[in-house]
């Protein structure tokens, strides 16, 4: 048997998970069952659709859509305020269950993870029995439904996990795709947004199908990496694997919800830079460079996308650290509205060991550069005032505006 990955994913966790949890508490309403939405903050989120019952999506209700919009579509709606402590303390235990069938899990947020099906494989008549099995358990036992997309591909199985809901298993191999996917519209591919959808129908890209056929060079011209990206994931081109092992057992991070939507590089940018500046201090303060950059996005949509660069030489600076996210974010970003940003670092090494220079740190006599150093000299004055006087002691000018509008985890 060759890779089988499973991409399970519960249906409108919130919403599920309110709803079980009101009916504990004696309510008489199954949330599920009635025109209702879980409702984030009204003014730190602006008051938009976090998740919906199958009887609110039948009024074309969408997450991530304004309440108020939600509400002309249809007044009579039942909206819960969130309760995160609870859907983590949810997840938690359905991530519990499942480390009992297998130890191969990627969790790829609160409600959704990827397994590996190979080790275990043995113990099941085929994949689709196990997936049903793991399915009725959950169900059985905790009182809400998953999905769980079946594939040789990591992409696929999430794809496949997408289709018709809720409480259902489907597979979506290689094989499949032209059959299965190619007639999709093409908004149905993953990662594709709303710009990216717009861009490739200006070029009569309607379908996933019609992206897979299509030109690999023009679509690049017009969407750049992300374009190779969505073609590459139309022909079910898919390399990465399960990780097993969360990034920050080998790295250091930091990410921040923002309290308002981001939609301007500019704004981006300054985020980045406060991200950059916490990473590199925790990097020199552990005595650890980075080898590898790491830029994480999560839109208004819910939908988190990332991705990585190793670096020509290990760094602990700020100005590195913050210059490669900026990069990477570029390349990501699909002009959808942000609502959390991240930096990883990993390929960590000691900040003792000899470090083999790259062509842009030196000096013309092979020294390195007046501006390196004075880039390190910089951060560590920075990290001595912040230690003395507070973290607060001393900011750069250009994040005074921005500052107010962070709330770190």
């Amino acid at each position: 048997m060759g890779t089988i990955i499973f991409h399970i994913d519960v249906n409108s966790a919130f919403l599920s998970w309110s709803a079980i949890q009101a009916l504990e508490n004696g309510s008489s309403v199954d949330l599920r069952e009635i025109p209702s939405i879980i409702g984030g903050d009204r003014q730190r989120r602006h008051g938009v659709v976090l998740a919906k019952s199958m009887s609110a999506k039948n009024y074309k209700i969408v997450t991530g859509e304004p309440i108020v919009n939600a509400l002309r579509k249809c007044p009579n709606l039942t909206i819960v305020p969130p309760d995160h402590r609870l859907y983590s303390q949810k997840s938690q235990q359905l991530m519990d269950f499942l480390l009992t069938l297998s130890p191969d899990i990627e969790q790829a947020s609160i409600d959704e993870c990827y397994l590996d099906f190979g080790p275990i494989a043995h113990r099941y008549e085929s994949p689709k029995k196990a997936a049903e099995l793991i399915k009725n358990q959950v169900r059985e036992q905790f009182g809400f439904t998953v999905n769980i997309g079946i594939s040789d591909r990591k992409v696929l199985a999430k794809m496949a996990s997408d289709f018709k809901k809720p409480d259902l298993v489907h597979t979506l191999f290689s094989h499949e795709i032209k059959e299965k996917m190619w007639p999709m519209p093409v908004s149905s591919l993953y990662m594709c947004g709303k710009s990216s959808v717009e861009a490739l129908r200006n070029l009569g890209i309607i379908t996933i199908g019609d992206l897979a056929l299509a030109d690999q060079k023009i679509v690049i011209a017009h969407l750049k990496s992300h374009g190779l990206l969505l073609w590459e994931y139309a022909n079910g081109i898919d390399s990465s694997v399960v990780i097993t092992e969360p990034p920050e057992a080998k790295g250091i991070g930091n990410s921040t919800t923002l309290s308002k939507d981001l939609t301007t590089k500019e704004e981006v940018y300054k985020t980045l830079l406060i991200l950059a500046e916490s990473v590199s201090a925790r990097l020199r303060s552990s005595g650890q460079c980075a080898g590898m950059v790491s830029t994480e996005i999560k839109y208004n949509t819910f939908q988190s996308v990332s991705h990585q660069k190793t670096l020509l030489s290990p760094t602990d600076t700020t100005e590195s650290i913050y210059k490669t996210a900026c990069s990477l974010f570029d390349e990501l970003w699909d002009q959808t509205p942000i609502r959390l940003l991240g930096i990883r670092t990993s390929k960590l090494t000691s900040n003792t060991e000899p470090v083999q220079m790259n062509l842009f740190d030196l000096a013309p006599d092979n020294t390195p550069s007046a501006l390196s150093e004075k880039q390190k000299k910089l951060d560590h004055t920075l990290d001595d005032i912040r230690k003395k006087f507070g973290d607060n002691a001393i900011k750069r000018g250009s994040l005074f505006s921005n500052e107010d509008r962070l709330h770190k985890h």
